[in-house]
C-alpha cells in the first residue's frame, strides 16, 4: 500500500484515531536527506503488515509538524492509540526504521 498523505484534515483521523500503530514521515521536497528516506519509507509502506505508514510534507503542513516540535527533517514520529510512542530525526536505514515499530 502507498503512503497516505497526511494533512490537517485528515490528521486526526488517519492518526490519532488510527486502530493500527501509524508511522509518520515528516519531510520536505528541498530536503536531501528526506530524498534518501523515502523510498525506505515507501517499501515500508508496501510491506506494512499491521501498522499504516503517513506522509507530512512540513512545507505545506507546518503547523503539523511544529504541533510535534519537528525541527529538523526527516522526522520520523510513531502513534500508537493517538500519543507519540517513538521518534527519529535524520536518515536512518530500514532496519532502524523498522525498529521503531511496536
Amino acid at each position: 500500500m502507498e503512503p497516505i498523505t497526511i494533512t490537517t484534515e485528515n490528521f486526526e483521523q488517519e492518526v490519532l484515531q488510527s486502530d493500527v500503530p501509524v508511522l509518520v514521515d515528516i519531510w520536505a521536497s528541498w530536503c536531501g536527506p528526506c530524498k534518501m528516506l523515502s523510498p525506505i519509507v515507501d517499501e515500508i509502506a508496501k510491506e506494512a503488515d499491521g501498522f499504516k505508514v503517513g506522509k507530512i510534507n512540513a512545507d505545506d503542513e507546518g503547523a503539523l509538524a511544529a504541533k510535534f516540535g519537528v525541527s529538523s527533517i526527516p522526522t520520523l514520529l510513531v502513534f500508537k492509540g493517538g500519543e507519540v510512542i517513538n521518534q527519529s530525526v535524520g536518515f536512518i536505514p530500514k532496519d532502524k526504521v523498522l525498529a521503531l515499530l511496536p
